[in-house]
């Protein structure tokens, strides 16, 4: 029997004001006939709040509800990026849904809920309230990649996010079963405990099948080979700060149950684990920068360019599975966060250039944009070079740090491949940094001065790229501590 305490409720702090302002923001609607960006603040305000709630959590670490939710640095440093995520994008939407024609209140409630979901996402040690919200966050972003609902690309889009997103939970789920078979449980601490346990040998075969089934769901959430195909066409169709939340948020979350799931609770199960990871990363980075190289939307290439970011990723976790320690996890937070602030600015700042109906997104529609618009292109070539790696940024350390790790596992094939995709991904960054400074012609972006609301977040993304490019020592002791994907 559960009893259920008030600390309980406490640890649950920044999912309950998320969810509360979220119904808030859904009641308020109909009675906001004309100023709905009032509701974009009323979002920001309880994103804000939920920040507050999880400084007030922080000093109540310790599981919850059957030990299914647990507080720890390892959810509080997730929990951290999905609120930073989720208010960049409302300040990117703001003057964006009204340019678009489509200020609809929903439209900030289902960024909450996809909050909410991720966050749970990242505190769960059980199995089916990950899968709760999985669901959550899901269902969320389903509806957000098709909110321009007269627009057929973005149609398109959300319905090829569902079907495959659907066929993607069903291996999930089949996973969980085989676990559940296997153990009795689907609590991961308690999983962990029972394969640590008990007979490897008459069980490996089974776990092999839970392990593969598994990594097909939440490859398909983080866009990783070879279940990557619906990114470059979910993120050319969805409205633009979706693809931002969709590129950042939910990956990040996917990440943060693959740790907890195959760093924690079926750590045993690390050589079946190890090798699929291996084979994953080096596929998601190849494909993901060939395909860059050859696109000419810049939605598009910003789409193959998360598959490929993805990879490098699954490098830190390969190394992490290789030392059998924090050492390989630590990286792939402070990549996470790093990732986080690089992508979101790209896109929203893509869906202010693009104008009306997203029309301006080609590479060619971004020459002279540099004497046009000098800041604006200052910003977007500083979130471009990041990403590709260059020293002093965000994207450098990040890429350095996850490479450190893959040498110390003696991971060095991977480690060349990594690096050799890395400099691959210069060329098509550069493209559109060499259309806006060094090819003659009138830019066809929307010249308009940046709305406040997007110049804020933009600030936020440039000063966080160089914060943690000249300082990362400040923010990777802080992924350090929660590295440990189980209490």
């Amino acid at each position: 029997m559960i009893t259920v305490q008030a600390v309980d409720v406490l640890r649950l702090l920044p999912e309950i004001i998320l969810s509360a302002f979220a119904i808030l923001v859904m009641v308020l609607d109909p009675f906001v006939e004309t100023r709905k960006s009032s509701l974009g603040w009323l979002s920001l305000v309880g994103v804000i709040a939920a920040g507050v709630g999880m400084l007030w959590t922080s000093q109540a670490l310790g599981d919850s509800f059957g030990h299914s939710f647990v507080v720890d640095q390892f959810s509080l440093y997730f929990i951290f990026i999905f609120l930073l995520v989720a208010a960049l994008t409302i300040l990117g939407s703001v003057r964006y849904l009204e340019r678009e024609n489509v200020n609809y209140g929903e439209f900030y409630a289902l960024i909450l809920m996809a909050t909410v979901g991720a966050c749970f996402m990242a505190a769960s040690t059980e199995l089916i309230m990950i899968f709760i919200g999985l669901e959550i966050s899901s269902i969320s972003t389903y509806i957000l990649a098709g909110f321009k609902r007269h627009d057929a690309q973005s149609n398109e889009a959300s319905l090829k996010y569902f079907l495959l997103g659907s066929f993607a939970t069903a291996f999930f789920l089949y996973g969980v079963a085989f676990i559940y078979g296997l153990t009795g449980t689907t609590n991961l601490i308690a999983i962990h405990e029972r394969l640590a346990n008990g007979d490897p040998a008459g069980t490996s075969h089974f776990l092999w099948i839970a392990v593969i089934l598994m990594f097909v769901g939440i490859a398909f959430k983080s866009s990783t080979a070879p279940f990557q195909i619906w990114t470059p066409d979910v993120y050319q169709g969805a409205p633009a700060p979706v693809s931002a939340l969709l590129s950042t948020g939910p990956k990040a979350a996917a990440f943060a149950i693959f740790l907890r799931i195959f760093l924690g609770g079926m750590a045993t199960a690390g050589s079946v684990t190890f090798w699929v990871v291996w084979v994953s990363a080096l596929l998601t980075m190849c494909l993901g920068n060939l395909g860059a190289l050859f696109q000419s939307n810049v939605k598009r290439l910003l789409g193959y360019s998360s598959i490929a970011h993805a990879g490098y990723v699954l490098v830190g976790i390969a190394a992490a599975l290789r030392l059998g320690g924090d050492e390989g996890s630590a990286p792939v937070l402070f990549y996470l966060v790093a990732y986080a602030l690089m992508n979101v600015g790209a896109f929203v700042l893509v869906a202010h250039l693009a104008g009306t109906g997203e029309r301006a997104t080609s590479i060619d529609d971004f020459t002279g944009l540099g004497h046009a618009r000098p800041g604006v292109a200052a910003v977007l070539s500083v979130l471009l070079l990041s990403l590709a790696g260059l020293p002093i940024t965000a994207g450098f350390f990040a890429k350095f740090y996850v490479f450190r790790a893959a040498i110390h596992a003696h991971l060095i094939g991977l480690t060349i491949v990594a690096v050799l995709n890395s400099v691959v991904s210069w060329y098509y960054y550069l493209k559109i940094v060499v259309a806006m400074y060094m090819r003659e012609g009138k830019t066809a972006t929307d010249t308009v001065g940046l709305p406040w609301p997007l110049g804020a977040a933009l600030f936020v993304s440039v000063v966080g790229v160089f914060f943690l490019g000249l300082f990362p020592n400040l923010f990777l002791d802080l992924a350090n501590l929660s590295a440990r994907p189980l209490p």
